[in-house]
């Protein structure tokens, strides 16, 4: 069952939130839905795309934390070594920054379009910085 509607770039995504493995990492995000930003691609992670939060707080630690998303798997890193972030996985990713591994929070999961999900990397890494909504089905 999804619980999202992601538009990144010129592509449709649905996603369920992982309610039972990371329920304050969700419950502090839906505060910011409808959320819209930019994503560009990882320096240091692998075959991911992000968006870079600074300083932003969302109020929450560690829960169903990966160093490892997998394609298809949305996490937030809640800041501390290295910047607030989600990042979206589209092939393998070893989470890491400039300062070394990190681990972020597995709070999304993509249930839809995931046959665009390689394509969407790709684009922005080739093209540059894409926009992506995060809002509620209905």
């Amino acid at each position: 069952m999804a619980d999202l509607k992601i538009t990144a770039g010129p592509y449709v995504f649905e996603a369920r939130f992982e309610h039972e493995r990371a329920p304050k990492t969700v419950a502090a995000f839906k505060k910011h839905l409808p959320f819209v930003s930019k994503i560009i691609h990882v320096r240091w992670s692998g075959e991911g795309v992000w968006v870079p939060l600074g300083d932003l707080d969302f109020g929450v630690g560690y829960e169903n934390n990966t160093c490892y998303p997998s394609p298809g798997e949305i996490i937030l890193y809640p800041g501390g070594v290295s910047e607030t972030e989600i990042l979206l996985a589209y092939g393998y990713v070893s989470f890491a920054s400039k300062a070394g591994q990190l681990s972020g929070n597995h709070f999304i999961t993509l249930t839809s379009g995931l046959e665009n999900l390689y394509t969407l990397g790709r684009k922005v890494l080739m093209e540059g910085q894409q926009d992506i909504r995060f809002e509620l089905l209905k």
